[in-house]
């Protein structure tokens, strides 16, 4: 996958464009890791904040749209193209001024970049 996608909805995705996703249950690809708190768009780089709750000590994480597998509205629930140790492992997310942090995000979009391809997943 190019780079710059990792910031975009994979286009068949199911993403409707405007449709709030705020606390819709995100869920890895082997387990619920919390809910959408917010989507932002800073830079072109879109992405996920999703407060885990008590699944990382009560820390959110921040999620490049790119690795988004599927969003089903009527169930409210976004699927990811990844694991909860992959979403554990990313850089961490601490302040809300992270989202408009050009290096942070560069860093969290590479290193979503370099996980391994999964099979539903395009490549």
């Amino acid at each position: 996958m190019p780079m710059e996608r990792i910031w975009s909805y994979a286009p068949g995705s199911g993403r409707v464009e405007g449709e709030d996703l705020t606390g819709c249950t995100v869920v890895a690809s082997d387990g619920t890791i919390g809910q959408v708190d917010r989507e932002a768009d800073h830079y072109g780089l879109r992405h996920l904040v999703v407060d885990t709750g008590v699944w990382v000590f009560g820390r959110s994480v921040l999620v490049p749209v790119g690795v988004v597998e599927s969003v089903d509205p009527e169930a409210r629930k976004i699927t990811l193209a990844c694991t909860e140790a992959e979403v554990k492992a990313a850089p961490r997310f601490r302040t809300d001024s992270e989202t408009m942090d050009r290096e942070y995000l560069t860093a969290v979009g590479e290193y979503y970049h370099g996980l391994p391809p999964r099979d539903t997943a395009e490549a």
